[in-house]
C-alpha cells in the first residue's frame, strides 16, 4: 500500500488538480492579454513624455522634488531646485510636468 497517498487524499477529500491548472492558465490569459499590453503602453507614453521635455519646464519627480529642468543629458536631468541648487536625477524619476498644469 501507499500510505502517503492515501494519507493526502483523507486530509482533502474532493481535491481536484485540474482547478488549479486551470485557474493559473486564466491568470497567464490575463496577464499575457490584458495587464501586460497596457503597462508597455503607459511605459512608451512615460518615455515619449520625458523625451519631449523642453528645458525650462517645471518639473516634479517620484520623491516629490520640485524643480526648474535645466539641462537634458543622456539618461539624467539636471534640475534647479533653489537658485544655485542642482541635482542630477535620473530619467525615470521624472512624473509630472507642471509647467502644462498651470497653462
Amino acid at each position: 500500500m501507499n500510505y502517503p497517498i492515501m494519507i493526502l487524499q483523507a486530509a482533502q477529500p474532493g481535491f481536484d488538480p485540474t482547478l488549479i491548472f486551470l485557474m493559473m492558465g486564466i491568470f497567464l490569459v490575463i496577464q499575457f492579454v490584458i495587464i501586460g499590453p497596457r503597462q508597455k503602453k503607459k511605459e512608451k507614453e512615460q518615455l515619449n513624455f520625458i523625451e519631449n521635455l523642453p528645458a525650462g519646464s517645471k518639473v516634479v519627480t517620484s520623491s516629490g522634488i520640485h524643480g526648474k529642468l535645466v539641462r537634458l543629458e543622456d539618461n539624467t536631468l539636471i534640475v534647479e531646485v533653489d537658485s544655485g541648487v542642482k541635482l542630477k536625477i535620473e530619467k525615470n524619476f521624472i512624473n509630472f510636468d507642471l509647467t502644462k498644469a498651470q497653462n
